[in-house]
């Protein structure tokens, strides 16, 4: 990693109209796109070990649910990304920088762009004090 501050992210999937094996590819398409954005120092699928209450898994992994690392400088181009990806399904986002947590909930793209200009900018500007 690089000395650039750094924030950490789960992003889990939330879509009830997916078998399991669909949600399954879904997140490793995710996954696979992440890793390839500028800014992605590191991302990967979550182990059961690491499982959250209510999460399932599939294959050795949790169904839905993936982590990332991204540069401060790029959060908002993943954002983003992943609000264009996802369109209109749910997904619950958890930040971690600095040792400070924020979660966020979104229904659509919209309240994901209204959640990153109304909760993740403050957030991220707090961390600079």
């Amino acid at each position: 990693m690089t000395g650039e501050s750094t924030v950490k992210l789960t992003l889990a999937l939330k879509d009830p109209d997916l078998e399991e094996d669909r949600l399954d590819r879904k997140t490793r398409n995710l996954l696979r796109d992440i890793k390839d954005l500028d800014g992605v120092e590191q991302a990967g699928l979550v182990s059961p070990e690491e499982m959250p209450e209510g999460a399932k898994a599939f294959g050795g992994t949790l169904i839905g649910i993936l982590t990332a690392e991204v540069s401060l400088q790029n959060i908002k181009a993943l954002l983003g990304f992943v609000g264009d990806r996802l369109g209109d399904k749910p997904i619950e986002i958890e930040l971690e920088a600095n040792g400070k947590k924020l979660k966020i909930k979104a229904s659509s793209k919209q309240e994901l762009v209204a959640a990153n200009e109304e909760i993740v900018k403050p957030f991220f500007a707090s961390l600079a004090c």
